[in-house]
C-alpha cells in the first residue's frame, strides 16, 4: 500500500522496494559472473590504450618538469583566481552578491538548472570546477616541445578527462538529479540502475549508452519510408531504385555512394527530413546503395572490393536500367572518398559514364582530418590491426564510442545523467537512433583505409595508392563536381574539405553550410536554418575562401539543385523500379539496413 504525503508524492512501497532491489542484485551478480567468465577465457580488455595514454602523459610531464617557473607560474595564478573564489563564495553566503570568479559557455548545458545559480553551495562547486579545467587546459597548451600531433592528443585527453570529472555527472553535486531524488523519494536512482543494468546486458559487459530508446523507431515503417525497391544485391549492397513523384524525371539519374561506417538511411529517415525524398520531388530518378552490415565472413574484403562491388557494380546497375551509362553521382564522407578513388580509377582505365560528381563532407586530403587523427598512430594502428584481426572485423559500437567521444559532453555524459541519475527515458530522436544503429567494417579493408588515408595520406598523390592493379591519381578526374562542407563539422574539417577541390582535375564549386557533420548536410529548405556560403574565386587558402564569399539564406539543397539542373539531360518519363531488365527484389529499404551489428 502507498500512502500519500501532503507534499503530493507518493512513498514508495517497502514491499515493492525489497522486490526491485532483490532484482537488481541478482542481475548484478549474473553480470558479474558473466564478466569473471569472460576473464577467464582470455577476453580481458586489452592495456595497450591506457599504456598509450600513459606515455602521452609522461611526455608531457617531463616537458612541464623541464619549465619549473613556467608551471610555478601557471599554479600561482591557479591559487589567486581559487582564494578570489573562496572569497567571493564566502561573502554570498553572508548575504553579500559578488562577481562570479568563472562562468559556464552560455552554450553549456550541464548547468541550465537554476540550482547551480541560485544555491550558494552548488555555484561554488560549478565555479570552482570550471576554474580548475581552465588551469588544466591553459597548463596543457602552454607546454613547450610537443610535436602538433602529440599536443593535440594530450590536449584531447585531458579534455575527455575534465569533462568525466564535471559535478554535473554525480549525484552528490548535481542540485537537479538531487531535486529528483527527493520528489521521487530515490526511484529515479532505482529506475536508473535498472537501466544501467540493462545497457550493460546489451554491451554484453561493456556499457553501451542508449541514446535513444532502441524500439523508438523501427526502419522501413517510420525511417527509410520514401517508396523503392531493390533492384540489384551482391555481398557487399544492395542498390536501391526510388518510386517516381513526377510524371517526368531528368534523363540522368542520382546514384548516392553513403559511407559503409554508417547506415544510408541518413539521407532518408523521416518525410520531412529526408534528402531523397526531396530529390524525388524534384523530378529525379533516385538510385542509392545499401552495404551490407560485415561480419567475419567478410573479414577479407578489400577497400577495392568496395569499390568494384559498390559503385562500379551500381553504375553497371544503373545502365541496364535507363539503357545507358549517364550518371551524376553523389558520395557522402567515407562513401565520397570512395568516388573520387573511383573515378580516379575509372579515368586511368578510360572508362566513362559520370557526368558529374558531389562529395557531401569529404576528406580528399587527410594532411589535417580533425579530431580522429588522434586515435590514429603507427601503436594505435597496430592494436587495432591486430583486434580487428583476431575478429575479423571492427565491432560497430567501437566506431560508435570513438565517434561519441569527440563530443562526450552531448552524446556520453548527457545521456548518463539523464538515464542512470534522473532515471528518464531518453527523448525519441530519428538522428539519434540512426547514430546508435551501428554497423561493422571488415578488417582488411578498415585497416587500408585508415593506414593508406589518416596515417600515410596517399590518396592525394599521384600514383599513390593502387586499386585492383592500377595505380591512381585524382588529377585526371575532370568531371564537374560540387563540394559542400559544414563550419562546425569536427569529423571532416572544412578546412581539409576545401583542399579536396585542388586535387580534381575538373571544374569545382566549394560551398560551406552550417552547423555540423550531419545537420549541416540533412538540411530541408523548408526549415530556414543555418545558410550557407558561396565563392565564385578559388584561392588556395580556405580562410581567403571564406574572406571572399557570400553568406545565403536557407539550405544548401537548393544551390545544389540550380548547379545539377543544366547537368539533368533533358526530360524522359518517370522510370518505374523493376519494370527494366533488373526486376525488383524486395521492397524498400530492404534486407542489408535491417542487419544488426553485434558490437
Amino acid at each position: 500500500m502507498t500512502e500519500e504525503k501532503d507534499s503530493g508524492a507518493t512513498a514508495i512501497d517497502p514491499n515493492e522496494l525489497s522486490r526491485s532491489l532483490s532484482e537488481i542484485a541478482g542481475r548484478s551478480q549474473q553480470l558479474v559472473k558473466d564478466f569473471l567468465g569472460r576473464q577467464e577465457a582470455g577476453q580481458q580488455v586489452s592495456m595497450d590504450d591506457a599504456l598509450h595514454m600513459s606515455k602521452l602523459f609522461q611526455d608531457l610531464y617531463a616537458r612541464l618538469m623541464a619549465d619549473p617557473v613556467q608551471l610555478v607560474q601557471a599554479q600561482m595564478s591557479f591559487w589567486q583566481d581559487y582564494m578570489s573564489l573562496m572569497q567571493n563564495s564566502t561573502l554570498r553566503m553572508m548575504g553579500v552578491e559578488s562577481e562570479p570568479t568563472r562562468e559556464p559557455d552560455r552554450r553549456d548545458k550541464r548547468f541550465a538548472h537554476e540550482g547551480w545559480e541560485d544555491n550558494p553551495f552548488f555555484d561554488f562547486v560549478k565555479q570552482s570546477y570550471l576554474l580548475t579545467a581552465d588551469y588544466l587546459h591553459r597548463t596543457v597548451d602552454n607546454v613547450d616541445g610537443l610535436d602538433d600531433k602529440t599536443h593535440r592528443k594530450v590536449d584531447f585527453y585531458t579534455r575527455q578527462f575534465v569533462s568525466a570529472m564535471s559535478p554535473s555527472n554525480f549525484l552528490a553535486t548535481n542540485p537537479e538529479v538531487l531535486e529528483r531524488t527527493v520528489e521521487t523519494r530515490g526511484q529515479n536512482l532505482l529506475d536508473g540502475l535498472n537501466k544501467l543494468l540493462e545497457d550493460l546486458e546489451r554491451g554484453n559487459g561493456t556499457l553501451k549508452i542508449r541514446q535513444t530508446h532502441p524500439d523508438a523507431f523501427e526502419v522501413g515503417k517510420d525511417l527509410a519510408v520514401t517508396p523503392g525497391k531493390v533492384i540489384y544485391q551482391n555481398e557487399l549492397m544492395q542498390l536501391i531504385q526510388y518510386a517516381p513523384a513526377t510524371e517526368q524525371v531528368a534523363r540522368r539519374p542520382l546514384l548516392f555512394v553513403p559511407p559503409w561506417i554508417n547506415k544510408y538511411y541518413i539521407l532518408d529517415l523521416r518525410p520531412k527530413n529526408s534528402l531523397i525524398k526531396w530529390l524525388v520531388e524534384q523530378g529525379f530518378t533516385v538510385f542509392v546503395i545499401s552495404w551490407c552490415n560485415p561480419d567475419a565472413a567478410l573479414a577479407e574484403k578489400q577497400f577495392e572490393d568496395y569499390m568494384k562491388e559498390g559503385p562500379v557494380a551500381a553504375l553497371d546497375a544503373v545502365e541496364q536500367v535507363i539503357g545507358e551509362r549517364d550518371v551524376n553521382v553523389i558520395g557522402y564522407c567515407l562513401g565520397g572518398t570512395l568516388l573520387a578513388s573511383t573515378l580516379a580509377w575509372m579515368a586511368e582505365r578510360g572508362e566513362t559514364g559520370v557526368n558529374s560528381a558531389t562529395f557531401l563532407t569529404t576528406l580528399l586530403d587527410f594532411e589535417s582530418p580533425g579530431e580522429l587523427e588522434i586515435f590514429i598512430d603507427e601503436d594505435q594502428l597496430h592494436t587495432l590491426e591486430k583486434q580487428m584481426n583476431e575478429r575479423g572485423y571492427l565491432a560497430g559500437n567501437q566506431m560508435a564510442s570513438t565517434m561519441s567521444s569527440l563530443r562526450s559532453n552531448d552524446l556520453i555524459w548527457s545521456f548518463f545523467v539523464n538515464n542512470y541519475l534522473k532515471g528518464e527515458d531518453p527523448f525519441p530522436f530519428d538522428l539519434l537512433y540512426w547514430n546508435q544503429d551501428s554497423t561493422n567494417m571488415p578488417a582488411r579493408m578498415h585497416a587500408f583505409y585508415l593506414r593508406n588515408m589518416y596515417l600515410e595520406n596517399k590518396l592525394c598523390e599521384p600514383g599513390g595508392i593502387t586499386l585492383d592493379g592500377v595505380p591512381i591519381d585524382l588529377g585526371k578526374v575532370e568531371v564537374p563536381a560540387y563540394f559542400v562542407s559544414a563550419r562546425e563539422d569536427h569529423i571532416a574539417p572544412w578546412h581539409a574539405c576545401y583542399a579536396g577541390t585542388k586535387l580534381l582535375g575538373g571544374e569545382t564549386r566549394f560551398v560551406l553550410g552550417g552547423s555540423g557533420h550531419i545537420a549541416g548536410v540533412i538540411n530541408p529548405p523548408e526549415k530556414q536554418k543555418y545558410g550557407f556560403w558561396r565563392n565564385t574565386r578559388g584561392p588556395k587558402d580556405p580562410e581567403a575562401w571564406l574572406e571572399g564569399a557570400t553568406q545565403h539564406e536557407g539550405s544548401w539543397w537548393l544551390d545544389w539543385v540550380e548547379w545539377l539542373t543544366p547537368k539533368r539531360g533533358g526530360e524522359v518519363p518517370a522510370r518505374q523500379p523493376g519494370e527494366g531488365k533488373l526486376k525488383a527484389i524486395e521492397d524498400a529499404p530492404g534486407r542489408y539496413v535491417r542487419e544488426k551489428s553485434d558490437g
